[in-house]
């Protein structure tokens, strides 16, 4: 079974997930159903006039209305602020109050998604005590920028440091993520003195977001895959004027990451990854056979490079989203018009994630905080980037590129093991997949979204991981 094959789910499962993301969308349309909620549909009827008037109001506003364009000393670079119209977060708000709801699921675990008690939870949270204002406010603190590189625009932070030989470092983000996973660690890398670390632990932080995501654009070809974006995210520190510079990233910020090493980006001197592509291609390949039409799991494995074997498989039999937009993004459309049919295909990304938001929206004190998930998916409800988003995947499947695989990096690389990642990368395949592998760590607390749950860790590791490069 070659990788092309991947999450090659059963058709009925397919029917079911896109039944779960449609369904939700689909609105009111009888009167009984306005009568019944009736002030969330006077509140709708308002804003669609008021759409009809003006095309910056309601959810129909242009996003290029919301990005103001400051001048800069370099006509090439445009610096941005942000804000969105109070009738988008009106409408956002109603669109929740009037969602129609399924019944309970049959069993007490997760084996069919997300918990409808969580997300009525997340949403009566979103509906009624979320502040869209707080993060767009924290963004507009920040220098944030537009560049055009190959006929898209890509947005991206950029926060020099204080210190004098910052070590320039470019962070890319994954799915469902954006640039909101990594706020919380500018400020520690950027002035480590503050957190800390010493003056020669700077770094200067540029954090782009990827074509099809937030206040990018949206790509209208094909072509657009990891192995592109790899490219361009080397045209950008050219461009900004970067001769040495690390890179790092988690999900598909590994991949592309990793790609850049592949790629030999001028002036890309070391890497670093929280979600490490360690498998030997024949491992992949063997464990996506076992996951889908269930070959043989690989034997003569160690006991650590079997518990990843095992975790890799359990991901792959649990990754319907990924099959979805990897074959059929555009039959997503549902998602752009639910506010949350969305929030829940976002939180679906995998068990233990799932496992850790359920529990901050049952109150629980964790990493990450209610506001934090939201921000997130609010960031792209308002950028309407579910299905441009979404589209990356498609391109991955195209290109037959592997997540999880080792891909040849030949230049230093750090590898940080988070507990509660997806799988737990061994040692052993770590140093076969990194062959100039200059730290290695596991660390004890911490999943897939290390930047924005675990920040002061990762800090930690990305220091560690390129003292040695500067």
């Amino acid at each position: 079974m070659n990788s092309r094959c991947w999450f090659r789910l059963p058709q009925i499962m397919t029917i079911i997930l896109f039944a779960s993301l449609v369904l939700p969308a689909c609105g009111v349309n009888n009167n009984s159903e306005r009568a019944r909620i009736s002030e969330v549909g006077r509140n709708n009827q308002i804003i669609k006039n008021q759409s009809a008037n003006n095309p910056h109001q309601s959810q129909s506003f242009r996003l290029e209305s919301v990005i103001r364009e400051q001048p800069t000393n370099n006509a090439d670079i445009r610096q941005i602020q942000v804000h969105f119209p109070d009738s988008a977060l009106a409408n956002l708000r109603n669109k929740i109050l009037a969602t129609e709801w399924p019944e309970k699921e049959t069993v007490s675990d997760q084996s069919q998604g997300v918990p409808l008690e969580t997300t009525q939870r997340l949403a009566k949270y979103w509906a009624t005590n979320y502040d869209w204002r707080k993060v767009e406010a924290k963004l507009n603190s920040l220098p944030q920028y537009l560049i055009n590189i190959d006929g898209v625009d890509i947005h991206f932070i950029h926060v020099q440091s204080k210190h004098k030989n910052a070590l320039p470092i470019l962070i890319t983000h994954g799915w469902p993520g954006s640039i909101i996973e990594q706020l919380k660690i500018i400020d520690p890398l950027t002035n480590p003195t503050a957190y800390g670390g010493k003056a020669s632990d700077a770094f200067d932080v540029v954090i782009p977001s990827m074509p099809g995501y937030g206040f990018s654009g949206k790509p209208t070809t094909v072509g657009w895959g990891p192995e592109h974006i790899a490219k361009v995210w080397s045209k950008l520190m050219k461009r900004l004027g970067y001769t040495k510079y690390v890179a790092q990233g988690g999900d598909w910020g590994a991949v592309i990451t990793d790609l850049m090493a592949v790629q030999k980006s001028p002036g890309l001197v070391g890497i670093h990854t929280n979600m490490p592509g360690v498998f030997p291609p024949e491992i992949d390949k063997a464990v996506q056979s076992a996951a889908f039409i269930r070959s043989p799991l690989p034997s003569g494995l160690s006991a650590e490079e079997k518990r990843a074997v095992k975790q890799l498989e359990f991901f792959y039999k649990h990754s319907g989203y990924a099959y979805l937009m990897g074959t059929r993004p555009q039959t997503q459309t549902g998602l752009v018009d639910s506010p949350v049919a969305l929030a829940t295909y976002m939180i679906d990304h995998d068990a233990k994630s799932l496992d850790l938001i359920s529990r901050v929206f049952a109150g629980q004190p964790e990493g990450l905080s209610p506001d934090d998930v939201l921000d997130n998916i609010t960031l792209f409800w308002l950028t309407k980037t579910a299905i441009s988003a979404a589209r990356l995947y498609w391109e991955r499947q195209e290109k037959n590129i592997s997540f999880f695989a080792a891909k040849g990096v030949k230049i230093p690389a750090g590898v940080s093991v988070f507990p509660d990642e997806m799988y737990e990368a061994p040692k052993s395949w770590s140093k076969k997949a990194y062959p100039k592998l200059i730290h290695y760590n596991k660390l004890p607390k911490g999943g897939h979204f290390a930047a924005w749950e675990q920040p002061k860790y990762l800090v930690d590791e990305i220091r560690a991981t390129f003292r040695t490069l500067r």
